[in-house]
């Protein structure tokens, strides 16, 4: 079975640097990522997933994720649905912030007292939600809860080395002259190619098994994607020996 991540919840913070709030969320999901949740997280960087980061919005496709936005717009949300799908979770720090009181923060690139506060209230509420998330049983190959729908898009309180990317491998194939992405297919090829499985029509069946635990295929179509598999693994395979 090739090698991904297991049990992960991705964090897609907003970007914005125009308000305070924004910064809140940066600074709240790497706290998040590099010292509450470290083994449990991966970041999703909205800059690269809005340029068609294929790895970032696979990882949201396949996983759940925690939008974390500074303000009502909800940019990382909607992101994350135009491009992947609905995430498991939502968070806004000025939503959050009005909850429970507190003052507005201050500061773009130096927070002010206020703004602090809200860094810490708003990484124990992402903390919180990934525990949640992780409790749940998640299905990789549909994308969402195998034991039913969860709403955590309502504020609900309650009392990780970080890198940008979710490091999910994905390739893009050409199968009957469109092109789609499929996760996994890299660490795939590799597993086959060190397992010493030349390229053949009696590995195609076992490729598209492997590629199916992953992504759809459309019914009707598995030849064409055993064709399409096998052409992409013969390049991959004699690169490799290449070496």
């Amino acid at each position: 079975m090739p090698k991904l991540p297991e049990k992960k919840v991705g964090i897609v913070a907003c970007s914005g640097e125009e308000m305070a709030e924004g910064t809140v969320t940066r600074l709240a999901a790497l706290k998040v990522l590099e010292e509450m949740r470290p083994n449990d997280t991966v970041t999703i960087c909205l800059p690269l997933f809005l340029a068609g980061g294929e790895g970032d919005r696979a990882f949201a496709r396949f996983y759940p994720t925690i939008a974390v936005d500074g303000c009502e717009l909800r940019c990382a949300a909607r992101a994350t649905e135009e491009h992947s799908g609905k995430p498991a979770a939502s968070i806004v720090v000025s939503e959050l912030v009005s909850e429970r009181g507190l003052k507005q923060p201050q500061g773009r690139r130096q927070l002010d007292k206020a703004g602090q506060q809200a860094v810490s209230i708003t990484a124990q509420q992402i903390a919180g939600t990934v525990d949640l998330l992780l409790d749940r049983r998640w299905s990789r190959r549909e994308g969402e809860f195998a034991d039913g729908a969860i709403d955590l898009t309502v504020q609900q309180p309650k009392v990780a080395a970080c890198s940008c990317g979710s490091g999910i491998p994905v390739q893009q194939v050409a199968v009957n002259g469109e092109i789609v992405t499929l996760i996994a297919l890299p660490a795939i090829f590799e597993q086959f190619q060190q397992a010493g499985k030349e390229p053949c029509s009696a590995i195609a069946q076992e490729l598209l098994d492997q590629v199916q635990i992953y992504n759809p295929v459309p019914a009707g179509q598995e030849r064409e994607y055993q064709a399409a598999l096998l052409r992409e693994y013969e390049t991959f395979y004699a690169e490799e020996n290449g070496r």
